[in-house]
């Protein structure tokens, strides 16, 4: 196996893992920013209002690119799995 191919492959990977937990991550930071902001100009200090939107938009995001992240693992799994041989030998 040569080193370009596992290093190829290796930079795919972290791609697709960077694209994915970032598409996961990013409206989450969004919102605790928009909350941590309302909160600076209001000097409401409770907890529980920066996590539950926080919380809750992590979970419509989950729901709605929840088919998107599953076929992109897949497809890179399966493009994996296909090209053993080729690798390999």
């Amino acid at each position: 196996m040569d080193p370009q191919v596992v290093l190829d492959l290796y930079g795919r990977g972290f791609y697709l893992i960077i694209v994915l937990v970032s598409s996961l991550m990013v409206p989450g930071l969004i919102a605790g920013l928009v909350v941590s902001v309302f909160q600076a100009a209001t000097q409401i200090n409770e907890q529980t209002l920066s996590f539950l939107p926080r919380f809750i938009i992590t979970l419509g995001v989950i729901m709605y690119l929840g088919p998107w992240i599953l076929m992109q693992l897949t497809d890179f799994t399966t493009q994996l799995f296909t090209n053993i041989p080729m690798i390999i030998g």
